[in-house]
C-alpha cells in the first residue's frame, strides 16, 4: 500500500479491527447492522459455516445483485472477513477468479483462513485501499462490495478505481449507504461515526454524479430498507454532541438508506 491513511482511514480501520477481534459486527460487540439471515436468500448461506455467515459486516445482498456467472473474475472492494468473497467464488465455479481488498490486516488474515477452511481455492485477498487498487486495469468482469464506499473520505477515486479496473462491458454491483437531503453536520463531522457507516453516506443524486463522472453508465439506485441498527450505532457514539445540537434519532433516521446500486463500464 503506497497510499497514506487519512484520520478516517484509521479510526475505520481500528473499528473493524477490534470488530473481528471480537467477532462482531459493524456496529459494535452487542449488536449487528443486521443479521445475515435477514440479508441474504438462505439457501445460498447454507454453503458456509454459520459462524461464518454470522460474520457480516455488510448492509445488504451484492451477490444475488451481481448475477455472477462461471468463469468471471470478481472484485469485492472492502472484503472484510470473506463472506461475500467466498460465497463469489461458489457463483463464479473453478474457472472462475475471486479478489478481496481491504485495508484491515486482521480483516485479511481471517479471510484467508475463512476461504481455507472451505477448501475456496479460486479466491484470494489482498491488502490494499480502495482509492489506490493493487488490481490492474482492465481485468475484472464483476465489482462488488457490501456497505463500505460510503466509508471512504475520496468516494470518487473509489469509482475511479473501480472503472479502471473493469474490463469493457464490466458491472458494478454494490450495496451501500446513501441518503435523501443532507445528514446533519454533527453526524458528518463524528469520526467515530464513519466507522459506524452511516456519517460517510452522501445523497444519492450525489453519488449518481460521482459515479457518471468517472464514466459509469445506467446506472440505478434503488432503495432497500431503513437500517435503523447502523444508524443507532453511530449515534450511539456522538449522541451527547447531538444533544446539544438538537439532533434527534428520528433526524437521522428520514435521511438514512440501503441501497441497491448497478452500473456498467461501457463496453
Amino acid at each position: 500500500m503506497t497510499q497514506s491513511p487519512t484520520p478516517i482511514h484509521e479510526t475505520v480501520r481500528e473499528h473493524y479491527a477490534g470488530r473481528i477481534k471480537n467477532s462482531a459486527s459493524c456496529c459494535g460487540p452487542d449488536r449487528s447492522c443486521d443479521t445475515s439471515s435477514n440479508i441474504y436468500p438462505a439457501d445460498l448461506l447454507t454453503t458456509v459455516p454459520t459462524d461464518v455467515a454470522n460474520t457480516s459486516y455488510g448492509c445488504g445482498d451484492p451477490i444475488t445483485l451481481a448475477s455472477l456467472k462461471p468463469g468471471q473474475t470478481v472484485l469485492d472492494l472492502g472484503s472484510g472477513a470473506g463472506l461475500d468473497c467466498l460465497l463469489a467464488s461458489q457463483k463464479v465455479g473453478p474457472s472462475g477468479h475471486v479478489i478481496g481488498v481491504d485495508m484491515t490486516p486482521e480483516m485479511i488474515e481471517r479471510a484467508q483462513a475463512n476461504a481455507k477452511r472451505v477448501n475456496a481455492a479460486n479466491v484470494e485477498f489482498r491488502q490494499g485501499y480502495l482509492e489506490e487498487l493493487p488490481i490492474d486495469s482492465n481485468t475484472v468482469d464483476v465489482i462488488i462490495s457490501n456497505c463500505v464506499i460510503n466509508l471512504s473520505p475520496d468516494k470518487e477515486k473509489v469509482f475511479t478505481e473501480a472503472f479502471r479496473v473493469l474490463a469493457p462491458g464490466g458491472k458494478l454491483a454494490v450495496s451501500d449507504i446513501v441518503t435523501e437531503g443532507p445528514l446533519p453536520e454533527v453526524v458528518k463531522k463524528s469520526l467515530s461515526a464513519w466507522a459506524g457507516c452511516v456519517a460517510g453516506a452522501v445523497e444519492a443524486d450525489e453519488y449518481i454524479g460521482m459515479m457518471k463522472a468517472v464514466g459509469f453508465t445506467d446506472i440505478s439506485v434503488k432503495p432497500v430498507f431503513f437500517d435503523k441498527e447502523t444508524v443507532d450505532a453511530a449515534f450511539d457514539d456522538m449522541k451527547d454532541v447531538a444533544a446539544t445540537m438538537g439532533v434527534t434519532r428520528e433526524d437521522v433516521y428520514k435521511a438514512v438508506y440501503s441501497a441497491k446500486i448497478t452500473a456498467y463500464k461501457p463496453a
